[in-house]
Protein backbone atom coordinates (compact mmCIF):
# COMPACT_ATOMS: atom_id res chain seq x y z
CA UNK A 1 0.00 0.00 0.00
CA UNK A 2 1.52 3.28 -1.15
CA UNK A 3 1.22 6.49 0.86
CA UNK A 4 3.17 8.64 -1.61
CA UNK A 5 0.10 10.60 -2.68
CA UNK A 6 -0.66 11.54 0.92
CA UNK A 7 2.91 12.39 1.89
CA UNK A 8 2.15 15.59 3.94
CA UNK A 9 -0.47 13.78 6.02
CA UNK A 10 1.66 10.65 6.35
CA UNK A 11 4.65 12.61 7.58
CA UNK A 12 2.55 14.33 10.24
CA UNK A 13 0.82 11.11 11.33
CA UNK A 14 4.08 9.20 11.60
CA UNK A 15 5.43 11.91 13.87
CA UNK A 16 2.33 11.84 16.08
CA UNK A 17 2.39 8.04 16.20
CA UNK A 18 5.95 8.18 17.53
CA UNK A 19 4.98 10.75 20.16
CA UNK A 20 1.98 8.69 21.35
CA UNK A 21 3.65 5.30 21.09
CA UNK A 22 3.86 4.71 24.83
CA UNK A 23 0.55 4.70 26.74
CA UNK A 24 0.04 6.98 29.72
CA UNK A 25 -2.28 6.48 32.65
CA UNK A 26 -4.86 8.80 31.05
CA UNK A 27 -4.80 8.23 27.28
CA UNK A 28 -3.25 6.28 24.43
CA UNK A 29 -3.73 6.22 20.65
CA UNK A 30 -2.11 4.44 17.71
CA UNK A 31 -3.00 3.85 14.04
CA UNK A 32 -4.20 0.49 12.78
CA UNK A 33 -1.54 -1.76 11.32
CA UNK A 34 -3.06 -1.69 7.82
CA UNK A 35 -4.40 1.88 7.74
CA UNK A 36 -2.51 4.94 8.91
CA UNK A 37 -5.64 7.08 8.54
CA UNK A 38 -7.63 5.24 11.19
CA UNK A 39 -6.50 5.35 14.79
CA UNK A 40 -7.89 3.64 17.87
CA UNK A 41 -7.68 5.44 21.18
CA UNK A 42 -8.32 4.78 24.84
CA UNK A 43 -9.04 7.46 27.45
CA UNK A 44 -9.67 7.30 31.18
CA UNK A 45 -12.77 8.95 32.56
CA UNK A 46 -12.09 12.26 34.32
CA UNK A 47 -11.75 11.99 38.11
CA UNK A 48 -14.41 13.36 40.45
CA UNK A 49 -17.10 12.88 37.81
CA UNK A 50 -19.76 10.34 36.82
CA UNK A 51 -17.12 8.74 34.57
CA UNK A 52 -14.51 8.25 37.29
CA UNK A 53 -13.08 4.74 37.01
CA UNK A 54 -14.25 4.27 33.42
CA UNK A 55 -11.92 3.41 30.53
CA UNK A 56 -13.33 4.27 27.11
CA UNK A 57 -12.27 3.16 23.64
CA UNK A 58 -12.95 4.74 20.25
CA UNK A 59 -11.89 5.47 16.68
CA UNK A 60 -10.33 8.55 15.09
CA UNK A 61 -10.83 8.67 11.31
CA UNK A 62 -8.54 11.16 9.57
CA UNK A 63 -9.04 12.67 6.11
CA UNK A 64 -6.24 12.51 3.52
CA UNK A 65 -5.92 16.31 3.89
CA UNK A 66 -4.96 16.08 7.58
CA UNK A 67 -3.80 18.27 9.31
CA UNK A 68 -5.49 20.86 7.11
CA UNK A 69 -8.86 19.20 7.80
CA UNK A 70 -10.11 17.82 11.14
CA UNK A 71 -10.60 14.17 12.10
CA UNK A 72 -13.86 12.44 12.97
CA UNK A 73 -14.20 10.96 16.46
CA UNK A 74 -16.32 7.88 17.23
CA UNK A 75 -16.76 6.22 20.63
CA UNK A 76 -17.01 2.42 20.75
CA UNK A 77 -17.57 2.01 24.52
CA UNK A 78 -20.95 2.76 26.09
CA UNK A 79 -20.49 5.75 28.40
CA UNK A 80 -23.73 7.72 28.72
CA UNK A 81 -22.23 10.95 27.34
CA UNK A 82 -21.44 10.16 23.68
CA UNK A 83 -23.37 7.83 21.41
CA UNK A 84 -21.66 4.61 20.40
CA UNK A 85 -20.71 4.23 16.74
CA UNK A 86 -21.62 7.81 15.82
CA UNK A 87 -19.38 10.74 14.95
CA UNK A 88 -19.53 13.14 17.88
CA UNK A 89 -19.78 16.91 17.54
CA UNK A 90 -16.86 18.90 18.95
CA UNK A 91 -15.06 21.99 17.70
CA UNK A 92 -12.03 19.85 16.92
CA UNK A 93 -13.99 17.15 15.05
CA UNK A 94 -15.03 16.76 11.42
CA UNK A 95 -18.42 18.35 12.15
CA UNK A 96 -16.79 21.78 12.38
CA UNK A 97 -13.96 22.24 9.86
CA UNK A 98 -14.43 26.01 10.18
CA UNK A 99 -13.03 25.96 13.72
CA UNK A 100 -10.23 23.48 13.16
CA UNK A 101 -6.60 24.61 13.38
CA UNK A 102 -3.78 22.59 11.75
CA UNK A 103 -1.63 23.10 14.85
CA UNK A 104 -3.99 20.84 16.81
CA UNK A 105 -3.24 17.12 16.97
CA UNK A 106 -4.62 13.74 17.94
CA UNK A 107 -3.41 14.40 21.48
CA UNK A 108 -5.54 17.55 21.45
CA UNK A 109 -8.55 15.45 20.48
CA UNK A 110 -7.91 12.98 23.31
CA UNK A 111 -7.70 15.75 25.90
CA UNK A 112 -10.85 17.35 24.48
CA UNK A 113 -12.79 14.11 24.88
CA UNK A 114 -11.66 13.77 28.50
CA UNK A 115 -12.40 17.42 29.24
CA UNK A 116 -15.86 17.38 27.68
CA UNK A 117 -17.16 14.15 29.18
CA UNK A 118 -18.49 15.86 32.37
CA UNK A 119 -20.19 18.64 30.37
CA UNK A 120 -23.84 18.68 29.28
CA UNK A 121 -24.76 17.33 25.85
CA UNK A 122 -27.30 20.11 25.12
CA UNK A 123 -28.56 18.42 21.96
CA UNK A 124 -25.22 18.18 20.15
CA UNK A 125 -24.83 15.49 17.53
CA UNK A 126 -23.72 12.23 19.10
CA UNK A 127 -24.34 13.50 22.67
CA UNK A 128 -26.30 11.81 25.45
CA UNK A 129 -27.54 12.97 28.86
CA UNK A 130 -27.76 9.83 30.95
CA UNK A 131 -28.34 10.00 34.68
CA UNK A 132 -25.32 9.94 37.03
CA UNK A 133 -26.29 6.47 38.21
CA UNK A 134 -26.39 5.11 34.66
CA UNK A 135 -23.03 6.67 33.81
CA UNK A 136 -21.38 5.23 36.92
CA UNK A 137 -22.71 1.79 36.05
CA UNK A 138 -21.39 2.10 32.48
CA UNK A 139 -18.02 3.36 33.80
CA UNK A 140 -17.64 0.22 35.87
CA UNK A 141 -18.75 -1.99 32.98
CA UNK A 142 -16.34 -0.30 30.54
CA UNK A 143 -13.35 -1.91 32.22
CA UNK A 144 -14.38 -5.26 30.71
CA UNK A 145 -14.57 -3.93 27.14
CA UNK A 146 -12.30 -5.41 24.46
CA UNK A 147 -12.15 -3.97 20.93
CA UNK A 148 -12.88 -6.54 18.22
CA UNK A 149 -11.16 -4.44 15.55
CA UNK A 150 -7.76 -3.81 17.16
CA UNK A 151 -7.85 -6.35 19.98
CA UNK A 152 -7.20 -3.78 22.71
CA UNK A 153 -8.36 -4.73 26.20
CA UNK A 154 -9.32 -1.97 28.61
CA UNK A 155 -7.64 -3.85 31.44
CA UNK A 156 -4.20 -3.34 29.87
CA UNK A 157 -4.69 -0.37 27.52
CA UNK A 158 -3.46 2.28 29.97
CA UNK A 159 -0.87 2.43 32.70
CA UNK A 160 -2.14 2.00 36.26
CA UNK A 161 -3.50 5.22 37.69
CA UNK A 162 -1.09 6.97 40.04
CA UNK A 163 -1.00 10.28 41.89
CA UNK A 164 2.14 11.41 40.10
CA UNK A 165 2.78 14.68 38.29
CA UNK A 166 1.95 13.17 34.89
CA UNK A 167 -1.60 12.33 35.94
CA UNK A 168 -2.12 15.72 37.56
CA UNK A 169 -0.85 17.49 34.46
CA UNK A 170 -3.17 15.51 32.18
CA UNK A 171 -6.15 16.39 34.38
CA UNK A 172 -5.27 20.07 34.31
CA UNK A 173 -4.76 20.13 30.55
CA UNK A 174 -8.08 18.37 29.89
CA UNK A 175 -10.01 20.75 32.16
CA UNK A 176 -8.26 23.79 30.69
CA UNK A 177 -9.02 22.65 27.15
CA UNK A 178 -12.73 22.17 27.90
CA UNK A 179 -12.87 25.55 29.65
CA UNK A 180 -11.22 27.35 26.74
CA UNK A 181 -13.52 25.78 24.16
CA UNK A 182 -16.61 26.64 26.21
CA UNK A 183 -15.39 30.21 26.65
CA UNK A 184 -14.71 30.60 22.94
CA UNK A 185 -18.21 29.35 22.20
CA UNK A 186 -19.71 32.23 24.20
CA UNK A 187 -17.40 34.81 22.65
CA UNK A 188 -18.01 33.72 19.08
CA UNK A 189 -21.77 33.49 19.60
CA UNK A 190 -21.88 37.12 20.76
CA UNK A 191 -19.78 38.17 17.80
CA UNK A 192 -22.19 36.49 15.37
CA UNK A 193 -25.14 38.22 17.06
CA UNK A 194 -23.47 41.64 16.88
CA UNK A 195 -22.60 41.16 13.22
CA UNK A 196 -26.26 40.84 12.23
CA UNK A 197 -27.53 39.76 8.78
CA UNK A 198 -25.15 40.88 6.05
CA UNK A 199 -25.42 38.15 3.45
CA UNK A 200 -27.34 39.96 0.69
CA UNK A 201 -25.58 38.08 -2.13
CA UNK A 202 -26.73 34.64 -0.97
CA UNK A 203 -23.32 33.44 0.18
CA UNK A 204 -22.98 31.40 3.36
CA UNK A 205 -20.61 32.78 5.97
CA UNK A 206 -19.20 30.49 8.71
CA UNK A 207 -18.02 31.76 12.07
CA UNK A 208 -14.29 30.98 11.98
CA UNK A 209 -12.83 33.64 14.18
CA UNK A 210 -9.32 32.97 15.44
CA UNK A 211 -7.89 34.05 18.77
CA UNK A 212 -4.24 34.53 19.81
CA UNK A 213 -2.49 31.49 21.18
CA UNK A 214 -1.94 31.28 24.93
CA UNK A 215 0.85 30.00 27.12
CA UNK A 216 0.93 27.40 29.87
CA UNK A 217 -1.20 24.32 29.38
CA UNK A 218 -2.56 25.78 26.12
CA UNK A 219 0.79 25.21 24.41
CA UNK A 220 -0.15 21.60 23.85
CA UNK A 221 -3.38 22.65 22.15
CA UNK A 222 -3.05 26.23 20.80
CA UNK A 223 -6.16 28.12 21.85
CA UNK A 224 -9.16 26.13 20.56
CA UNK A 225 -12.04 28.00 18.94
CA UNK A 226 -15.76 27.77 19.54
CA UNK A 227 -17.58 24.57 20.48
CA UNK A 228 -20.56 24.89 18.17
CA UNK A 229 -23.55 22.74 19.10
CA UNK A 230 -25.18 20.87 16.22
CA UNK A 231 -28.86 20.12 16.65
CA UNK A 232 -29.55 18.13 13.48
CA UNK A 233 -28.87 14.40 13.20
CA UNK A 234 -26.24 13.04 10.83
CA UNK A 235 -25.75 9.61 9.35
CA UNK A 236 -23.83 7.23 11.58
CA UNK A 237 -20.38 5.76 11.43
CA UNK A 238 -18.17 6.45 8.42
CA UNK A 239 -15.41 4.25 7.15
CA UNK A 240 -11.86 5.59 7.08
CA UNK A 241 -10.58 6.82 3.67
CA UNK A 242 -8.86 4.20 1.54
CA UNK A 243 -5.36 5.40 0.77
CA UNK A 244 -5.32 3.76 -2.66
CA UNK A 245 -8.39 5.62 -3.87
CA UNK A 246 -8.65 9.19 -5.11
CA UNK A 247 -8.57 11.96 -2.54
CA UNK A 248 -11.96 12.69 -1.03
CA UNK A 249 -13.03 15.14 1.64
CA UNK A 250 -14.73 13.82 4.75
CA UNK A 251 -18.29 15.07 5.04
CA UNK A 252 -19.29 17.33 7.91
CA UNK A 253 -22.71 18.35 9.18
CA UNK A 254 -21.82 21.63 10.86
CA UNK A 255 -24.47 24.04 9.65
CA UNK A 256 -22.75 27.41 9.09
CA UNK A 257 -24.49 30.46 10.41
CA UNK A 258 -26.16 32.16 7.47
CA UNK A 259 -27.84 35.55 7.26
CA UNK A 260 -31.42 35.71 5.98
CA UNK A 261 -31.61 36.85 2.37
CA UNK A 262 -33.86 39.82 1.49
CA UNK A 263 -36.98 39.17 -0.52
CA UNK A 264 -36.67 39.96 -4.21
CA UNK A 265 -39.04 39.83 -7.18
CA UNK A 266 -42.34 41.49 -8.08
CA UNK A 267 -43.79 41.21 -4.54
CA UNK A 268 -40.86 42.92 -2.83
CA UNK A 269 -42.65 46.27 -2.32
CA UNK A 270 -45.79 44.55 -1.13
CA UNK A 271 -43.89 42.47 1.43
CA UNK A 272 -42.04 45.52 2.76
CA UNK A 273 -44.67 48.24 3.43
CA UNK A 274 -42.17 50.59 5.04
CA UNK A 275 -40.16 50.81 1.81
CA UNK A 276 -43.28 51.22 -0.33
CA UNK A 277 -44.60 54.06 1.86
CA UNK A 278 -41.31 55.93 1.70
CA UNK A 279 -41.24 55.62 -2.10
CA UNK A 280 -44.83 56.91 -2.40
CA UNK A 281 -44.04 59.89 -0.13
CA UNK A 282 -41.00 60.85 -2.21
CA UNK A 283 -43.07 60.68 -5.41
CA UNK A 284 -45.82 62.92 -3.96
CA UNK A 285 -43.27 65.48 -2.78
CA UNK A 286 -41.70 65.68 -6.22
CA UNK A 287 -45.10 66.26 -7.85
CA UNK A 288 -45.99 69.10 -5.45
CA UNK A 289 -42.60 70.75 -6.06
CA UNK A 290 -43.09 70.63 -9.83
CA UNK A 291 -46.56 72.21 -9.55
CA UNK A 292 -45.25 75.03 -7.33
CA UNK A 293 -42.41 75.79 -9.73
CA UNK A 294 -44.86 75.87 -12.64
CA UNK A 295 -47.11 78.40 -10.86
CA UNK A 296 -44.11 80.55 -9.93
CA UNK A 297 -42.90 80.58 -13.55
CA UNK A 298 -46.39 81.46 -14.83
CA UNK A 299 -46.66 84.35 -12.33
CA UNK A 300 -43.27 85.70 -13.40
CA UNK A 301 -44.24 85.60 -17.09
CA UNK A 302 -47.58 87.33 -16.34
CA UNK A 303 -45.82 90.12 -14.41
CA UNK A 304 -43.39 90.73 -17.25
CA UNK A 305 -46.29 90.99 -19.70
CA UNK A 306 -48.06 93.53 -17.46
CA UNK A 307 -44.94 95.67 -17.14
CA UNK A 308 -44.45 95.63 -20.91
CA UNK A 309 -48.04 96.81 -21.53
CA UNK A 310 -47.68 99.70 -19.03
CA UNK A 311 -44.49 100.82 -20.75
CA UNK A 312 -46.18 100.88 -24.18
CA UNK A 313 -49.21 102.80 -22.84
CA UNK A 314 -47.02 105.53 -21.34
CA UNK A 315 -45.27 106.04 -24.70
Amino acid sequence: MSYAFFFPAVKRLMKEAAELKDPTDHYHAQPLEDNLFEWHFTVRGPPDSDFDGGIYHGRIVLPPEYPMKPPSIILLTANGRFEVGKKICLSISGHHPETWQPSWSIRTALLAIIGFMPTKGEGAIGSLDYTPEERRALAKKSQDFCCEMCGTSMKTALLPLTSGSVSSQADKEAKELARQISFKAEVNSSRRSDAGPSNTSGLNHSAASREPQQDGAARAFPDPASATVCSSAVAGQERSPAVSSTTTSMSSSAAPCTAAEPETGPNFSRLQPGTATASHTNHTGSTVLIVLLTFALAALIFRRICLANEYVFEL
